[in-house]
């Protein structure tokens, strides 16, 4: 029968079928994977969530510059308006003297880019400041836009016009004006339109977005530059069909996706459009990510260089090490080597002097079996070691995780109420129900607001929010909730137009206050600076003999949902 232990026989097994083993580079792969793979994973999470946010800001800034942009527009049909009306007033037009009105009026104008003219009420052009008194006059461009003045007897802004007289784009304001015997005449004044163009590059929105006027009909009436011509109809995408919004939306043209805000103005009925392209707002994450995985590409070639590096010298040390043990084993002479990593080296030095004393081959078992035996050990011991270490301080931090959750819990609420009412604005006694609810005790008893009905706009319910809750998370911690006899009364008034609010704590029995008793912290600083800055209000706080009482007067014109419209021009 066949030696089944002989040594140079290693095809022949005694047992089950064992695993090939691996290579080292395997392993040191797999360390690197196990290394690395977390990081990028990591990496790519930050930076969608940093993309997430940058992406909420520049929507915030979109939305406030078409707003912005909307409400310079009626300043200045406003002013255009009053204009008119003062013009209107001229004692030479109501005494029917128009040579002379014209004359006045004429002069009045000459340093601007507007033109008076006026039409009598069949339609025919009386007047213009353009022609001399006297000559002929076209037909007037908006004349059904006059016919609905002259019905109605309000102002009228007409749509984008090519002027009867200029041949230019321009818009009128038509003001019906009761001339007595002479009877109702409309008084109109003509602005180019590319007097709006100098207002929307005034305001410049972040690169890649664009900015157009349009009139009801859909036509360009002033654009930014890329945005389109005036007199053109608005092409991008159907803009006359979409929604009004708050924030942007997604639309989708045979043109590709962009992401738009349309804006509508109540005094002229024309909307505001601001619009790019989908990828200029996700590029930057596209940038980060081709980034990260050239990054990523990079260092793995590196990495692949080091470990075919250290694999071929690890390799050929573990190679030359293994014929020195089977040298061993066979009784044969060995020699140190100087292997280039210090524990191989190690063994090939005691391999040496095994050989060098001719030990037996059960002695070199017994010496290999210690040594496997006193690794072994080290190796439990410092993963015993590891193990302790990484658990220390878990507590705080979940701690602190909770504590950064129930900020964001915060928020969402006041978020969620938000969406819930839409323009019609928070309920002030809702939004604090909601924020208080999570920390209140059982007893309803202990908890009492009152209040007449007040209606918060977005910015004022996300800040009184985030105040509800650090005042509800001090309560826990220090006031009316730390204990089972404490309780909280909060209560509101509306004088002068100001509201008035208290939130009061009785803490159920005495109480020391250390110095003064303020407490300098997180919730201190949302409560007096947030509160007190983007509210305008006036923040008190003041410490009682069992507890402690908080005083805002905000003034109602920070809080009024109609104040700051979600979309200007809607009631």
């Amino acid at each position: 029968m066949a030696n089944s232990f002989a040594p140079h026989d290693r095809s022949v097994s005694t047992g089950p079928t064992k695993r090939r083993p691996w290579s080292i580079a395997v392993y040191l792969l797999a360390l690197a994977l196990v290394t690395l793979v977390p990081s990028f994973l990591f990496a790519g999470t930050l930076m969608v969530r940093n993309q997430d946010a940058q992406e909420q800001t520049v929507e915030t800034l979109i939305v406030a510059t078409t707003r912005s942009l909307v409400q310079s527009v009626e300043r200045e049909i406003s002013a255009n308006i009053t204009t008119l009306r003062v013009l209107a007033t001229s004692d030479s037009l109501h005494r029917g003297d128009y040579p002379t009105f014209h004359a006045q009026t004429t002069r009045a104008l000459e340093a601007t880019n507007a033109n008076l003219f006026v039409v009598n009420p069949d339609m025919t052009m009386l007047l213009a400041t353009l022609r001399p008194f006297g000559e002929p006059l076209p037909a007037p461009a908006s004349a059904e836009a006059a016919r609905r003045a002259l019905e109605t007897g309000e102002v009228v802004v007409t749509n984008l016009i090519l002027g009867a007289i200029s041949q230019d784009w321009v818009y009128n304001i038509l003001l019906p004006v009761d001339l007595g015997e002479e009877g109702t005449k409309i008084i109109g004044l003509t602005q180019q339109a590319d007097n709006i163009s100098r207002t929307l590059l005034t305001n410049r929105l972040p690169d890649g977005w664009n900015t157009a006027l349009l009139d009801e009909d859909g036509q360009i009436i002033a654009a930014s530059y890329g945005g389109g011509v005036t007199g053109e109809d608005f092409s991008a995408f159907d803009a006359m069909s979409q929604p009004f919004s708050t924030g942007w939306q997604r639309v989708t043209s045979s043109e590709g996706d962009f992401m738009t805000v349309i804006q509508r103005s109540g005094l002229t009925g024309w909307r505001l459009v601001s619009w790019a392209p989908t990828a200029v707002i996700t590029r930057p994450l596209t940038e980060a990510f081709l980034s990260l995985i050239a990054g990523g590409i990079v260092l793995a070639c590196l990495i692949v260089l080091a470990l075919i590096w250290v694999t071929r010298r690890i390799g050929s040390s573990v190679r030359g090490l293994a014929r020195d043990a089977r040298r061993v084993g066979r009784g044969e002479g060995v020699e140190a080597k100087p292997y280039p990593v210090t524990e191989i080296a190690e063994i090939s030095a005691a391999l040496a002097e095994a050989s060098a004393q001719r030990r037996s081959a059960e002695a070199d078992v017994r010496f290999l079996m210690r040594e496997l035996a006193h690794r072994s050990k080290n190796q439990m011991t410092v993963i015993a070691a590891m193990a302790k270490q990484t658990a220390r301080g878990e507590t705080d931090v979940q701690h602190y995780v909770q504590n950064f959750e129930r900020r964001i819990f915060g928020l969402a609420r006041s978020t969620d109420l938000l969406l819930t009412h839409g323009r019609a604005g928070v309920e002030l006694k809702e939004l604090f129900t909601h924020q208080i609810e999570p920390f209140a005790p059982g007893e309803s008893e202990r908890v009492r607001i009152k209040g007449p009905p007040v209606r918060l706009n977005a910015q004022s319910a996300q800040t009184m929010g985030m105040a509800a809750h650090e005042l509800s998370t001090n309560a826990v911690k220090y006031g009316a909730f730390s204990n089972d006899s404490g309780s909280l009364d909060i209560s509101w008034t509306v004088e002068d137009d100001t509201l008035h609010f208290v939130w009061h704590e009785d803490s159920g029995g005495p109480v020391t206050h250390a110095g003064d008793g303020e407490r300098i912290g997180f919730g201190t600083t949302v409560i007096k600076s947030m509160v007190g800055s983007a509210l305008n209000a006036v923040v008190e706080r003041h410490c009682h003999e069992r507890g402690i009482e908080w005083r805002f007067a905000i003034p109602l014109a920070s809080l009024d949902p109609v104040r700051h419209p979600e979309e200007p021009g809607e009631e």
